[in-house]
């Protein structure tokens, strides 16, 4: 097997992009069908109002997750997609930075300077 590590812009293709919507808009519609009551026995002129309202619920669904797929894709710096993350996400730069050469980040006022001496085998003045 190769180690081929795919782009976001390999993974996130339109086709996909349209297929995660058009998902979305499939299953607001049927779970809007089935709350209205289609599939029971119901009145004639209730299902084409529960078939109608499916229709509109999918189709904002449909809009919505398109739109909102596509803006948090474009919230992504294009030259950072192809950089590979060595560090934690999460936490600062300069914390995992100053951590990986074996340093506290913040080793700064009066008990530092003391222990640093001392560790050092220098007498505190």
């Amino acid at each position: 097997m190769t180690d081929d590590k795919p782009t976001r812009r390999d993974l996130m293709k339109p086709v996909q992009l349209l297929g995660l919507a058009f998902g979305a808009a499939l299953f607001a519609g049927i779970v809007t069908l089935v709350s209205m009551g289609f599939f029971q026995q119901r009145s004639p002129e209730q299902a084409p109002a529960a078939l109608q309202l499916a229709l509109i619920v999918a189709g904002v669904t449909f809009i919505v997750v398109l739109v909102m797929v596509a803006l948090l894709l474009l919230a992504v710096d294009p030259a950072q997609v192809k950089k590979q993350v060595d560090r934690p996400v999460l936490l600062p730069e300069e914390s995992s930075e100053a951590t990986a050469g074996g340093a506290a980040p913040n080793d700064s006022g009066p008990d530092a300077e003391a222990s640093g001496e001392a560790s050092q085998g220098r007498p505190k003045a």
